[in-house]
């Protein structure tokens, strides 16, 4: 049992419903390892592409298929085009999970925001339901201000028609979709609070931000900084946009052989290193890192601005290059220069020059240093994995006297 375990009034059966994405896996992973080190009952429903991660939390995998693109990050370019791809993708699921909790119902549902089946389940079932969101969530007034532009866009009246005849046809009783798509009835944000666009105007009523939700240290994986080595960067561009060798060479040039610096340089599965040309000596290549062990580290990170990398760079407190890549990267990386700890260079502007200027006078600047270590406090006060565990139990009935 983890340090932070605590023994619960009664065990209870919790179902995670997730989607088959690493960035959506990893976010809520070390909450369902505290709910299952408290003595529940955790079954993690998701397809067998991620079984790894799921049985490492020591969730039982209910497995079922799904049509998901993660595996070549193959999605539509159009916001409607995509938002179908998890309509449709709930459609086909929604019977399997039916059919894998009808003997087995839970006592409490939670789920990540694109497993939109989910909720539907739930509320067939009569049972609890808790959103586990990763990204941030909306704030009153949303609707007005970011839905209409959205439902204004080409294709948006036939989506919305073919979302509300499935709603209701499903079994669920929310048959509002912007209801269903955006108010859970509870929802716990696993972002820093400082992440969240309007923060001021989320209902704290339905949604509690946890902060980042990390394991202990052990969980985290291993890394030993070279001997000798004055500073660390890290490059990492997550695990979804990694095709992107001309970027790495960029940062090679950039990077490689500047002065007390050794560079961390992940470069993911697609990418091979004889890609990069010539490596200096002070330019370490992986496929894959332990990047918050690294970033614990670190006195500088350059991002592609996903979530994850932006809250575990605020978590702890290193000051950022973003390089937005997709989706709410490029609204991430404006937040996080509007913090004052970062900087965005959007891709083709990336040149060696622009990235060594920024990484030299974003780590020289002291109220740079400042701000990162206001919001790294900030972000370690939240709660983290032990809060969000105690509000999953809260929530379902079965806290601890």
């Amino acid at each position: 049992m983890s340090s932070t375990s605590r023994p619960s009034r009664r065990r209870a059966h919790i179902a995670m419903i997730g989607i088959p994405a690493v960035s959506h896996v990893l976010p809520s992973l070390e909450i369902v390892r505290e709910l299952v080190a408290r003595g529940h009952r955790v079954t993690y429903a998701n397809d067998p592409a991620v079984a790894g991660l799921v049985e490492s939390s020591g969730a039982h995998l209910v497995p079922y298929k799904s049509g998901l693109p993660v595996a070549d990050n193959d999605w539509p370019e159009d916001p409607i085009a995509a938002m179908d791809v998890f309509l449709e993708d709930a459609v086909a699921v929604l019977p399997q999970l039916r059919a894998a909790y009808r003997e087995d119902r839970p006592d409490l549902y939670l789920y990540d925001i694109g497993a939109m089946a989910a909720r539907a389940l739930a509320e067939q079932q009569g049972r609890p339901v808790m959103q586990l969101s990763p990204t941030y969530v909306s704030w009153e007034g949303y609707q007005e201000e970011v839905g209409a532009q959205l439902w204004g866009l080409p294709g948006a009246d036939a989506f919305r028609a073919k979302f509300a005849s499935w709603l209701a046809s499903c079994g669920a009783t929310t048959t509002d979709v912007d209801a269903y798509m955006g108010l859970p009835p509870r929802a716990l944000a696993m972002i820093p609070r400082a992440m969240q666009p309007h923060a001021e105007r989320v209902d704290t009523g339905r949604v509690t931000f946890v902060g980042s939700c990390f394991g202990e240290p052990g969980h985290r994986g291993t890394w030993e900084r070279p001997a000798g080595a004055g500073r660390v960067l890290l490059v990492s561009l997550g695990s979804a946009y990694t095709r992107q060798s001309a970027f790495y060479r960029s940062c090679v040039a950039a990077f490689g052989g500047l002065p007390g610096w050794h560079v961390v340089l992940q470069i993911g599965k697609y990418t091979d290193p004889a890609e990069l040309g010539e490596i200096p000596d002070n330019v370490e290549v992986r496929s894959w890192v332990p990047q918050l062990a690294i970033l614990e580290q670190a006195d500088a990170f350059v991002t592609h601005a996903g979530m994850g990398g932006s809250a575990e760079g605020l978590f702890t407190g290193t000051p950022m290059i973003a390089v937005p890549q997709g989706a709410e990267q490029f609204g991430n990386a404006d937040v996080l220069a509007r913090l004052g700890v970062a900087r965005r260079i959007d891709t083709g502007e990336a040149t060696p020059e622009r990235l060594r200027e920024a990484l030299l006078a974003l780590t020289s600047d002291p109220e740079v240093a400042r701000r990162c270590a206001r919001l790294k406090a900030e972000s370690r006060s939240e709660g983290g994995t032990s809060r969000a565990a105690d509000l999953v139990e809260e929530f379902g009935g079965f806290a601890a006297a």
